[in-house]
């Protein structure tokens, strides 16, 4: 290693700053002007997320101020940017409903809680080194779920957008309320509405850098103040100013209400740990960076500290924040740190104007959001190229929306973690077949079995044999003993290399299986077997079962020990121990 890469090493190796430094000084501009960009399109989003959740939009900038600039401080990602985001928002709103009043103090308080819960469960994965986590909620089933969230979402705004009265957190139910109610709409909320949605999609068919939102809300403040919409529709009323003040959640702190909070914590940990680890490493490899995911748990950790401290929700890696950074030019956490000094200023001088804000201006622009979750060409992909892997990211989007956001990520994590195990014991197992035209070995499906030597067939069992897998292996072997072929099978090789481990039950199997193969006059050897697995396989006894020459270092070795014994089709297998060769 160089001087240059080892020193590149330890700087990246600080414990703080590690999204920022070094930093790139012909780039700056770049990142505060990236940084401005998100300030323009996040501030109206995260105000339409206290929508979604429940909480004065005031706690909507209270995401962006001190839980961004934590994890600036303490994240490794570049780029990742944390905030308010829907799906965490829908997770949370649907697990707290029925424990206090939607909008309450208490209900704030609880939200406070559950970001204080996430951040220590970060905190707690960290020290496990759990990151790896990540890995298992799968993608189709993450395409399922937020495709979920966005359409329950998005029926839940509808009511918003009409100037309707939310009566129930069950998109079904609530839908079919408005479809009631739709003559008594409120014609300039409907109006509102309509214009908000324009003004938004014709900013992105211009270009994707507009902040159709932030002009959205600054000319329906100017366009109600104008007016006095005040007094036709609803709009947010006197926001306080100034900064949010720190302190623990003010909750009736018991055992028993930790409790029932903790299953709502974890499914939006589950959520944050495999949305932010997938956004972090998409764009680390985009450009070449280096991250580290246990680290980035720190940085969200103490975000989620920062959130409950500081009075407002739980946050979130966001795909879309990240990908607007990224748009604008965004090259570090620069970027969300001028973004934070931003945010500071409006909190300071100009909440004022956002009393004007018509509500029905929050509800459409949560409505696009949600729109965009639902991820119809990633449903169709995985139609079309993987017809089982649809059915289950449907279901994860059925059970969202019809039975809850909870029961959505749990199903979600349950079927990763089955499809991970059916994955993991169940190999893609193959026959190494001789290749005649190129004079090498080649692979072929069990179905299409060919000897690589007259009398002599190779298998390629692909994981550690276990009592899951015992079976397979068992059955595949004997279904290959049966086939009749020109020359009749005498050796059959299993090429050992992928297996690493043998309990108790394969070893077992191993026994029985040696026994049925010697009596039809098939030996069992194996290549490519390592000295731990031979120390397995003498510690159960299989050694004395096989023999002490059924072992070779390599399949070569194997079939040129085979195709040196005379009347090889007709003679027992060779017993010369084979060579050290890799293949």
């Amino acid at each position: 290693m160089t001087q240059d890469q080892d020193s590149e090493g330890q700087r990246f190796r600080l414990p703080l700053l590690q999204g920022v430094l070094p930093v790139d000084r012909a780039g700056l501009t770049r990142d505060v002007l990236a940084g401005l960009t998100l300030a323009a399109l996040a501030i109206p989003g995260t105000m339409g997320y206290t929508k979604i959740i429940g909480t004065p939009v005031i706690t909507g900038l209270y995401t962006i101020l001190i839980p961004m600039a934590l994890f600036a401080i303490f994240g490794s990602s570049r780029h990742l940017s944390v905030g308010a985001d829907s799906a965490t928002a829908a997770v949370v709103a649907a697990g707290l409903a029925g424990m206090a009043v939607r909008g309450s103090n208490e209900w704030l308080a609880l939200c406070s809680l559950l970001a204080l819960m996430a951040g220590v469960l970060m905190f707690a994965a960290r020290v496990l080194r759990l990151g790896f986590l990540a890995d298992f909620l799968s993608r189709t089933v993450l395409v399922g779920f937020l495709t979920g969230v966005g359409v329950q979402v998005a029926l839940l705004e509808v009511s918003g957008m009409l100037g309707l009265q939310r009566t129930s957190n069950d998109p079904l139910l609530e839908i079919v309320h408005d479809l009631r109610l739709i003559g008594e709409s409120n014609a300039y909320a409907v109006c509102v509405s309509l214009a908000v949605l324009a003004v938004i999609l014709g900013c992105r068919r211009i270009s994707e850098r507009l902040p159709g939102g932030l002009i959205a809300v600054v000319g329906a403040i100017g366009i109600s103040w104008a007016l006095g919409l005040d007094a036709h529709l609803e709009t947010l009323g006197a926001v306080p100013s100034g900064l949010p003040t720190l302190g623990l959640p003010h909750v009736e702190w018991s055992w028993p209400l930790l409790q029932k909070l903790l299953p709502i914590a974890f499914a939006c940990f589950v959520v944050i740990l495999a949305q932010s680890a997938a956004t972090s490493r998409a764009y680390a490899a985009k450009y070449s960076d280096r991250f580290d995911e246990n680290v980035d748990m720190v940085g969200l950790g103490m975000a989620n500290l920062g959130a409950g401290f500081s009075g407002t929700f739980i946050v979130n890696g966001s795909p879309t924040n990240t990908a607007m950074v990224d748009g604008g030019g965004g090259r570090s956490q620069v970027a969300q740190l001028t973004t934070c000094v931003l945010v500071l200023l409006v909190l300071l001088f100009l909440t004022g104007p956002l009393a004007h804000l018509p509500t029905a201006v929050l509800s459409s622009i949560v409505f696009l959001v949600a729109v965009k979750m639902i991820d119809i060409q990633g449903m169709r992909r995985i139609f079309l190229e993987a017809r089982a892997e649809f059915w289950v990211a449907l279901l994860t989007a059925v059970t969202v929306v019809v039975v809850g956001v909870e029961q959505g990520i749990l199903l979600a994590m349950v079927l990763s973690l089955l499809d991970h195990v059916r994955r993991g014991y169940r190999g893609n197992n193959s026959i190494i077949a001789a290749d005649k035209r190129h004079k090498g070995w080649l692979t072929v499906p069990l179905s299409e079995p060919r000897q690589i030597a007259p009398g002599l067939l190779a298998y390629w069992f692909t994981n550690n044999l276990y009592y899951a897998n015992a079976g397979q292996f068992a059955e595949e072997v004997l279904r290959l003993a049966r086939v009749k072929g020109e020359v009749p099978l005498r050796c059959l090789c299993v090429q050992a290399a992928a297996i690493g481990d043998v309990d108790f039950s394969a070893a077992a199997m191993l026994r029985d299986t040696c026994k049925l193969l010697e009596a039809q006059g098939i030996a069992l050897v194996f290549a490519h077997a390592s000295p731990a697995l031979r120390e397995q396989f003498d510690r159960y006894g299989l050694t004395a079962v096989l023999g002490a020459d059924a072992f070779y270092g390599s399949l070569r070795a194997v079939v040129e020990a085979w195709e040196h014994v005379p009347d090889a089709p007709e003679a027992t297998p060779p017993n010369s121990p084979g060579g050290t060769s890799a293949v």
